[in-house]
């Protein structure tokens, strides 16, 4: 971490720590019975929903169940060659509306999902691990039927994407992966990885989410997130609001579990194994998830990887500077 940021004070040292993505909807799906009632309607008609040819402008979401009970909210929209994109901590599949929007309007199928214990999904209180989250989107692929996808993973969800397609690559469905502003290989300083983060970053990430997350939701976005608190920058209360919004809907105690998920995981051998070309994506001034423990170690890791950074862009820059990103996703996906 910089000077700055070991000298800030407590809270904006749990703040600068470390990124991941969000986009939910509020509290009233928490604690409301109409929405209780909504997940379970839409679970009921789940394998029903795709059995029909879909309108190449057809624009769906509804419920898968996993094995172990818990419910998957998802969007999927269009037709064409399918992109699953995988939100950070601890927001929603709300975070990628400028690149779903984008990218269907180029003729391409897009899906989101809420990880378990984010947005509308179950709150289940277990199966915050890597392994668990690979598994739902095999799940929901499996579900869905995709074929040829494309995976696109920001912070956490970067490292979802790379425990799913490291694992389960050889099932045939995966055409390539993104990986923009994502944790692996590893977050967690330790004598293997000495620049990472230290634990004291993380506990406080959990002091703050038991202590105060509404407030604690607000920090982030407002300040390292999406390079708010740079001079000059132009910050947007829009996108701080919906940021509060999508970490707010989901499980205080699944989003508390999976900072040690993003953490600690160590995706090394992961990165080793995927033989699809990977597109790396990294902000030099990604005060969230620093660029030279991340991407370019990651990069190297890869059979295939392609690394692409970005002079000054933030950890949320999918968002900030979503026509840049945009632009050369389209390029790679198109390669």
């Amino acid at each position: 971490m910089t000077d700055d940021i070991q000298n800030a004070s407590r809270r904006h040292v749990m703040v600068a720590g470390l990124g991941l993505v969000a986009t939910a909807a509020a509290a009233s799906f928490t604690n409301s019975a109409e929405a209780a009632s909504h997940k379970h309607s839409a679970a009921a008609n789940q394998k029903t929903a795709h059995s029909t040819a879909k309108d190449k402008n057809a624009m769906t979401s509804s419920y898968i169940t996993t094995k172990d009970g818990t419910q998957i909210f998802y969007k999927d929209w269009g037709t064409g060659q399918p992109i699953v994109f995988h939100h950070g901590w601890p927001l929603s599949a709300d975070d990628w509306d400028a690149q779903m929007l984008y990218f269907l309007g180029k003729g391409y199928r897009v899906i989101a999902h809420d990880r378990r214990g984010h947005g509308r999904s179950s709150q289940p209180g277990y199966g915050n691990d890597m392994d668990t989250y690979a598994a739902d989107v095999a799940e929901l692929a499996e579900h869905l039927d995709l074929k040829n996808a494309i995976h696109v993973g920001h912070s956490t969800g970067g490292g979802e994407v790379t425990r799913y397609v490291g694992n389960y690559e050889s099932r045939g469905r995966i055409a390539k992966a993104v990986l923009i502003g994502a944790i692996p290989p590893v977050m967690l300083k330790s004598d293997k990885n000495p620049g990472g983060l230290p634990l004291e970053v993380f506990d406080g990430f959990r002091t703050s989410i038991a202590a105060n997350r509404a407030q604690f939701y607000r920090d982030i976005p407002e300040g390292p997130f999406y390079g708010f608190n740079r001079p000059g920058a132009k910050v947007s209360q829009g996108v701080i609001d919906n940021w509060w919004r999508q970490g707010m809907m989901g499980s205080a105690k699944d989003q508390y579990d999976c900072v040690e998920v993003f953490s600690e995981t160590d995706f090394t051998d992961d990165l080793k194994k995927i033989k699809v070309p990977v597109l790396v994506m990294h902000g030099t001034d990604d005060q969230i998830v620093p660029i030279a423990d991340s991407a370019l170690l990651a990069a190297k890791l890869l059979k295939n990887g392609t690394l692409k950074t970005y002079d000054g862009l933030p950890h949320g820059m999918a968002t900030t500077h979503a026509e840049i990103i945009n632009a050369d996703l389209l390029k790679f996906f198109q390669a």
